[in-house]
């Protein structure tokens, strides 16, 4: 329970809930907000999160909740990197301390948590829409009063969802207020020609002044109705074209624009905000802040203050890794490995979505940048640009999360597959990826991979293994799905010459009896660790890393089901569809009928926590893989 004290924290210590926020005049708002920016330093600096984006939007949202009637009008937080202060402000400041915490409260927007938070939010680019869909459907119930806002960043707006949105929203009457936070950035630098038409905008501040000035006139002179409002634009936009300007983006789908004003001008944002409110119809307003705002560090250099770890909160230093040898991420060993695959071949080359330093595509980056893709927050179309640049005879290693492949299925099947393209999948954040919870967790990859006919499912169990299959892939001509876990290996000497590997080919551990293991991935080394530890207690356990979920090793399954033994398949991904579901089906065809336990995600979506507490939590952790072996092989015979 975190205390908020007066003496610390003179405005926010008397603020919980929307309704506070408005008892305020604007002296008491400014205060407010460097309270809280003063809280999460101090909180975040102890208790990691998404701290630069949250910073930049802090008089955005006591903006909104001082002129907006929250809960009952609803704002819908794109991704959610920047949330924050809105769930200090709707009655969880004092649970702050929880955050991403097993038990406590979600990173991200969650309707579960807070009746506030109107929408689940995690990925991006879904704001629009789903705000959309909440206006329409409180015209369709004749709810005139209620008012639905979307809230969206620059880089967010760029994904194909987000015009998807705008362009329905075109269509549409309904109160629909978009919220474009600029502050030029994703998670790193933007990239694509919509950011610079956003910054082109930013100089056309006449045109932009007069247009505000004008409709904010007629509305305090009471000419403007919902019925004139059309009108009005029309006039604007002939207003524009009499002082040389062209119709901006948004403006062309028939989206009344304002903007761009200062997202950190509290006193303009609630001007702007209450003027332009009631007026019928979609509109967007269009703020520039600054990632980081508030923390001069952060401030400097936004992308590695994005989620930053623990810091010092003075001085912003940032904890640091022990000095000496120690395991690198499995990120790190993918980037070096590519680099070293394409200084080899000079076919290969790397597509990533926005995320060139959570992949370690920007260590291909910085060799090779001609070779290197970073599309933005555009996954199906870096499957489908992977699949252009494959048919033309290149080998794409197109490396996105396992969470975020998710919005790029159709394409691989349609744009890759079906042609049997060599495109390499690296899919990182494989599994359970820990405090970032249920948007992030990557547990479905095997089973919506393995479904597709030709794709190649694998999964290193170290970082030897995940050299060898890059470089398999590379000589591979069809598509090929690697997937690995977020954070670090076990290796210190994560260097080796990498060889190729049979496809389909599986490796037998441990020699075992009385048990059969077949693993996927790291948690391979984890059966072997269970089969070393039951050997002292007399139980003779085999372990088997499959590496391959498609195609299986058909070898080792015969092996295993002659040995007429216990099968147990362990593996950090949804049990439905993932490897257990493949050795059922491969034994049920092949007419063998062994007693299999299957290890894995259960059918329900899983909540935030440690990797640890998480594994525990499903039973693929030591001790409840020990405990499945002993129960198996006490069952023989009963």
């Amino acid at each position: 329970m975190v205390e908020l004290n007066e003496s610390d924290y003179p405005v926010f210590s008397k603020v919980k809930y929307p309704s506070d926020i408005r008892k305020l005049d604007i002296g008491g708002l400014k205060q407010l907000c460097a309270d809280m920016r003063k809280f999460l330093i101090r909180e975040l600096s102890h208790n990691p999160g998404h701290f630069a984006s949250s910073m930049g939007a802090m008089e955005l949202t006591v903006a909104l909740h001082y002129v907006f009637d929250t809960p009952n009008d609803r704002i819908v937080w794109d991704v959610g990197h920047q949330a924050y202060p809105h769930k200090l402000l709707t009655g969880r400041a004092a649970q702050f301390d929880t955050n991403r915490r097993l038990g406590g409260l979600s990173g991200f927007p969650n309707p579960a948590e807070s009746e506030y938070d109107t929408f689940t939010a995690g990925h991006a680019s879904n704001s629009i829409s789903a705000a959309l869909g909440m206006a329409v459907a409180s015209a369709l119930k004749h709810e005139p009063r209620r008012h639905v806002v979307a809230v969206i960043g620059d880089a967010s707006i760029g994904g194909g969802l987000a015009f998807e949105g705008l362009n329905n929203a075109a269509n549409s009457e309904s109160n629909l207020l978009i919220i474009l936070n600029d502050n030029d950035m994703s998670i790193d630098r933007n990239v694509g020609s919509l950011n610079g038409y956003l910054a082109k905008i930013n100089t056309s501040k006449t045109y932009n002044n007069l247009r505000y000035k004008t409709y904010n006139l007629l509305k305090r002179l009471h000419l403007i109705s919902r019925k004139s409002s059309s009108r009005i634009l029309r006039f604007n936009n002939s207003i524009k074209s009499l002082l040389g300007g062209e119709q901006n983006i948004f403006e062309g789908l028939n989206i009344r624009y304002f903007g761009p004003f200062d997202g950190h001008d509290i006193e303009r944002m609630i001007r702007v905000l209450t003027d332009i409110k009631d007026m019928q119809g979609p509109k967007l307003l269009h703020l520039r802040t600054v990632k980081g705002k508030g923390f001069a560090p952060a401030e400097r250099d936004p992308a590695s203050w994005h989620a930053p770890g623990k810091f010092d909160p003075v001085t912003g230093e940032r904890q640091h890794q022990p000095s000496g040898p120690h395991p690198l991420k499995y990120q790190d060993v993918f980037g070096h490995t590519l680099v070293e695959l394409a200084r080899r071949d000079d076919k290969i080359v790397g597509i990533t979505a926005a995320m060139p330093s959570g992949t370690s595509m920007s260590r291909l980056q910085e060799v090779f940048p001609e070779r290197t893709f970073d599309v933005g927050i555009s996954e199906g179309h870096a499957v489908t640009f992977s699949g252009g640049l494959a048919k033309e005879g290149l080998h794409p290693f197109c490396a996105i999360y396992s969470s975020f492949l998710q919005r790029g299925y159709d394409h691989i099947i349609h744009d890759v597959a079906i042609q049997h393209l060599p495109v390499t999948f690296c899919i990182d954040r494989a599994g359970l990826v820990g405090e970032d919870g249920v948007t992030h967790h990557g547990l479905f990859d095997i089973a919506y991979m393995r479904g597709i006919p030709g794709m190649v499912v694998s999964a290193p169990r170290d970082e030897h293994m995940l050299r060898h299959l890059m470089y398999t892939a590379s000589l591979y001509d069809g598509p090929f799905a690697i997937r690995y876990p977020r954070g670090a290996g076990r290796m210190t000497e994560w260097e080796c010459a990498m060889k190729q590997l049979p496809i389909g080919r599986g490796e037998r551990l441990v020699e075992g009896s009385q048990c059969a293991i077949l693993a996927i991935g790291p948690l391979a080394l984890r059966a072997v660790e269970v089969a070393e530890a039951l050997r002292a207690k007399g139980v003779s356990v085999g372990v088997y890393d499959m590496v391959f979920v498609k195609p299986l090793d058909e070898d080792i399954l015969r092996q295993v089901a002659s040995m007429d033994v216990p099968i147990i398949t362990l593996e950090d991904g949804i049990k439905c569809g993932g490897l257990g579901s493949a050795v059922a089906e491969w034994m049920c065809a092949s007419g063998f009928r062994p007693s299999i336990t299957m290890l894995g995600a259960p059918d329900r979506f899983i909540a935030h926590g440690t990797v640890a507490q998480l594994h525990e939590i499903i039973g693929i952790d030591t001790r409840s893989v020990e405990d499945a072996v002993i129960k198996a092989v006490g069952s023989v015979g009963k």
